[in-house]
């Protein structure tokens, strides 16, 4: 391939300043005239391009070395829980773990959470109302009568643990050994209890040799 030749300017210049051809005499050789007056005494030219809007965030200035994963959105929404078939308003369950291990007790309604609400009742075998998951019961064909039960304030909240803000001891109560009081059951709550157990009973006692098998 024949290398490129030098280009050379049709209008040299002497010396600074001074060049061989004047500015009219150029004009008239580059054929502006023609140009100009084509597009009616006015050179075309092109539209400036639209000024950058200025970045309102500065970029940081610095950024991890290691490369972050960004979290996968999660576009699952939690299904609620499905109530076994055998298990229905009234049942006497079986509990299979937990405190009460072995004790039978009657199902009342199903929680938003999914857990199962149920109760000894507390009278008969000291099982209070409390929240179960139907994957440790066994449910029975034993039935109770409970549409007199009105069960409609119990839900999760009714079960949530308060929690109180523990104070600071001082120097004194630090190594002074004083026994701490044990967690009470409120007032409320027990007379839910008695009323709930209550109108149980009754349903209960009217099921022949129902009460007996649930004391066991």
């Amino acid at each position: 391939m024949a290398p490129k030749s030098a280009r050379v300017s049709r209008n040299p210049e002497f010396i600074p300043g001074v060049r061989k051809i004047s500015r009219s005499k150029m004009y008239h050789k580059r054929g502006l005239w023609a140009i100009n007056a084509k597009n009616g005494g006015k050179f075309p030219h092109h539209d400036k391009a639209p000024a950058a809007t200025p970045v309102v965030e500065k970029p940081p200035k610095f950024y991890p070395a290691d490369d972050i994963k960004k979290p996968l959105s999660n576009k699952q929404k939690p299904k609620p829980t499905k109530l076994r078939a055998s298990i229905i308003p009234g049942t006497v369950l079986i509990l299979l773990a937990g405190r009460f291990k072995g004790k039978r007790v009657v199902f009342l309604k199903q929680l938003p959470s999914g857990l199962l609400l149920v109760t000894g009742p507390y009278k008969i075998n000291g099982v209070p109302l409390s929240r179960v998951n139907q994957a440790y019961v066994i449910g029975t064909s034993t039935k109770v009568d409970i549409s007199g039960v009105n069960v409609e304030k119990f839900d999760d909240k009714y079960f949530a643990k308060q929690v109180e803000k523990k104070k600071k001891k001082g120097e004194s109560e630090f190594f002074e050994a004083e026994k701490q009081d044990k967690n009470t059951l409120p007032t409320e709550k027990k007379d839910d209890q008695k009323a709930v157990d209550g109108l149980l009973l009754k349903a209960i006692e009217a099921v022949a040799d129902l009460k007996a098998y649930l004391m066991f």
